[in-house]
């Protein structure tokens, strides 16, 4: 399989990342096309759409091996499921599948076409394998069932920003920043409200606590 170009993102790790695609829509991406790639027409028709399939490596878990059985954070990490009943990228082939929504297309940027988009869960210059449009009649499920993975879903934070804080950040970044925090980070094992947790965000080193229902943002650097 051939790589097409990369996305940037505002995670240089993926501690932080939201766990599946779509669940902060205000986090940003831009994919930018390796040069044998950069061709417009390739892109012809893309804007009639406002979501798209982006199908990616998870460059941080390529491995020689696999396993049949993998322990999901959401359930605690002692609880194993079967590999191919879960999203975790660790996998036989490590491929990651987001849906996420195209924001604009940029034909005249320098490193351009390029795509912006939305609800990105990948870290910075996570590689591209393919793109390929969302289509509603097809893709769109409202009755399916959603398994273990619902009421793990549903587990989100109350989070708390001090204003100080939030002026070191953008409108955009911090609301972005507390959509992201509120998705619950920690691992699903991780319940020490002692324990400072952190990850890079937009350039800003981010420190915060998690206390029973409520997450506390004690640094932003």
């Amino acid at each position: 399989m051939k790589i097409i170009g990369h996305i940037r993102t505002d995670f240089p790790e993926k501690f932080g990342l939201p766990r599946q695609s779509g669940l902060v829509p205000e986090l940003r991406g831009r994919i930018v096309f390796l040069p044998e790639y950069r061709v417009p027409a390739a892109l012809r028709g893309i804007e009639g759409f406002s979501h798209i399939w982006l199908l990616w490596e998870f460059s941080d878990a390529v491995r020689s091996t696999w396993s049949p059985t993998v322990r999901p954070p959401r359930l605690g990490g002692n609880t194993r499921m079967g590999v191919f009943a879960t999203r975790s990228p660790f996998r036989p082939n490590p491929i990651g599948l987001s849906c996420v929504r195209l924001d604009a297309v940029e034909y005249g940027a320098p490193d351009g076409p390029a795509l912006c988009v939305s609800g990105v869960d990948m870290r910075d210059n996570t590689p591209l394998y393919d793109i390929k449009p969302y289509l509603p009649a097809a893709d769109c499920h409202p009755e399916a069932s959603g398994g273990f993975a619902v009421a793990a879903a549903l587990h989100t934070l109350s989070v708390e920003l001090p204003e100080e804080l939030a002026a070191k950040l953008s409108p955009e970044e911090a609301k972005a920043l507390c959509a992201l925090l509120a998705e619950d980070p920690r691992p699903g094992y991780s319940n020490d409200p002692e324990r400072i947790y952190g990850f890079s965000f937009a350039g800003h080193a981010i420190r915060f606590t998690v206390n029973g229902e409520t997450l506390t943002v004690r640094s932003v650097t």
